[in-house]
């Protein structure tokens, strides 16, 4: 426990620090994320705040890791430098939408090919087990793609993907800490650490944005975790004290905001017979807004739903995936249209009072 303690305290100490300078320094050289069209927020600030929360993450780990347990985790550590420079360059000068996903295949076949963290089995999910090699290897870097961008598309309000990482993280960090894998219990908490010294800075009004800098670093790292998770859940053997046995549904709920409003919002769009990847303002927190949520209230609620669906998770700890997975995504469906019917409702009685004549 005192690793994970240092860990936390030396990322937050290096992020602490760093994340002032980085403001200083992109905002006297006039580098800011620019107002206007889709973006929620009002004032000229600088996104790079993932500096701050990736250095945290490197130098705790090197600090509180030994060498053994460092090359047991490299390729994992270089997929993350790829990641980190690609968003680092997209904040500054904006990539084509290929060469970004290019760059997560990579970093993603990186850490499947050579980590051998994949998925080998669906867990009985359909009524499937084992699945070839192949298929376990595609389905593995297609997982990671997918949970590092659904987490990037949440990044719309200020302290949200902040918060929702400490929570994913922390539900992560303690199981496996709980499991006796402490070489990636100091990772995570390293991470943790680097994330709430930015908070300080992210939150309502925001000094600066984590950006792609940071959004793609923390959902690599989300989805290597949850597929590292799923596996290492899998061995336990039935009965352990903290085997999950719906293994799919457990990471899935850990996760539940940012993949449910990445499908919600993708399957919205295609409805709407527009692409999936075009911008709107259809995301779960603009949703909140629209019911006249602050930025902080928005946050406090979609952590609060993230943590509801982690505590169902531990309810349905001995249920299989068959249950599991339809309550927690019947759930989840229930909310946002319930949601969605508020926001219209709100707008109706705003366009109604704006239309009542003086």
């Amino acid at each position: 426990m005192s690793l994970l303690i240092y860990s936390f305290i030396t990322s937050f100490l290096v992020a602490f620090f760093t994340i002032p300078l980085v403001i200083k320094f992109f905002t006297k050289k006039k580098i800011f994320d620019i107002p206007g069209g889709r973006k929620i927020h009002k004032n000229f600030t600088p996104s790079m705040g993932g500096i701050g929360i990736f250095g945290g993450l490197m130098l705790s780990s090197v600090f509180w890791m030994t060498s053994g347990e460092l090359a047991v985790f490299k390729y994992v550590f270089g997929g993350l430098v790829i990641v980190f420079i690609t968003g680092m360059r997209d904040d500054l000068i904006p990539l084509r939408p290929s060469y970004k996903l290019i760059a997560q295949i990579v970093a993603a076949s990186m850490v499947v090919g050579l980590s051998d963290i994949r998925l080998n089995s669906l867990h009985g999910l359909f009524g499937v087990y084992e699945i070839p090699f192949w298929l376990g290897t595609s389905l593995s870097v297609f997982t990671i793609i997918v949970i590092t961008n659904s987490f990037n598309l949440i990044d719309g309000v200020d302290g949200l993907a902040g918060t929702i990482s400490v929570i994913v993280l922390s539900s992560f960090g303690i199981w496996f800490y709980l499991l006796g894998n402490y070489p990636i219990s100091i990772m995570i908490f390293g991470m943790i650490g680097a994330i709430v010294a930015f908070l300080n800075f992210n939150w309502e009004p925001s000094r600066i944005f984590m950006g792609d800098t940071g959004a793609l670093v923390i959902g690599y790292f989300m989805s290597i975790l949850a597929i590292y998770f799923i596996e290492q859940n899998d061995s336990l053997s039935q009965g352990h004290a903290y085997k999950f046995t719906p293994t799919i549904s457990t990471a899935v709920a850990v996760l539940i905001i940012p993949l449910f409003d990445t499908l919600r919002v993708f399957i919205s769009r295609a409805i709407r017979g527009k692409s999936p990847f075009s911008p709107d303002m259809t995301h779960l927190h603009h949703l909140l807004l629209r019911l006249g949520l602050s930025h902080s209230g928005a946050v406090m609620v979609l952590g609060g739903a993230n943590l509801l669906f982690i505590v169902m998770a531990i309810a349905m700890s001995s249920l299989s995936d068959v249950i599991a997975l339809p309550v927690i995504v019947g759930t989840a469906l229930l909310l946002s249209l319930f949601l969605e019917g508020l926001a219209r409702r709100q707008d109706k009685k705003r366009q109604n009072a704006l239309s009542r004549p003086a």
